[in-house]
This record gives C-alpha cells, sequence and structure tokens, in this order.
C-alpha cells in the first residue's frame, strides 16, 4: 500500500530565545530545538550561529528553515524521520502536535 501523505515540510519557524527555534511543519507536528554553539566546528559554516543575533535571521526557504549563509537543514531530520549525519547540533527540547479539529 503507497502512503500517499504530503513529506513533511516546515511551514513556521519562530525564534523564542537565544539559540532557540520553533518549527511547525505542514503536518502539524511542532517541535522546539536548542541550537549547541560548544559542538560546532569554529571554523565551520555553522560558526555564525554562535552569535544569537545572527541565528535569529533564521527564515523559511524551500520549505525548510535557512540563514543568509545558504546553511539549511534536512527537513526530514527535523522533523524526527531521519537521523542527522555527524554532530547533533540541534537538542530537541519538546514536540507537540497542533490540534487539528476544526
Amino acid at each position: 500500500m503507497n502512503d500517499l501523505r504530503p513529506l513533511p515540510r516546515v511551514v513556521n519557524v519562530e525564534i523564542f530565545a537565544a539559540h532557540q527555534m520553533r518549527l511547525t511543519f505542514n503536518d502539524g507536528l511542532v517541535r522546539e530545538f536548542e541550537y549547541q554553539p560548544h559542538l560546532a566546528n569554529p571554523d565551520g559554516v555553522f560558526a555564525p550561529f554562535a552569535d544569537p543575533e545572527f541565528f535569529a535571521l533564521a527564515v523559511i526557504e524551500h520549505r525548510t528553515v535557512a540563514w543568509p549563509n545558504d546553511v539549511d537543514l534536512d527537513p526530514d531530520v527535523l522533523h524526527g524521520d531521519h537521523e542527522a549525519e555527524g554532530p547533533q547540533l540541534f537538542r530537541v527540547l519538546c514536540e507537540y502536535r497542533l490540534d487539528q479539529a476544526s
């Protein structure tokens, strides 16, 4: 049997504290993450994220979260469907589903 559900994609991003973001997905899942700068390579693409003001520049682009330095995150990993490769730079703080009842 084919699963015809749409792929989970990010529809909203909210920065609610330094290095913390809330992502809402098109299937009603909401996950809150905390960026862990101490785990990132200080010379790598995530280096600018150490600055909370830069981290707060997150936007929705191509149905996922992205930043001005051309970094975007895999929506399937953010949704929890796949494991990230490399260090776990984003720690899940909580997750819940929006009420789908109408």
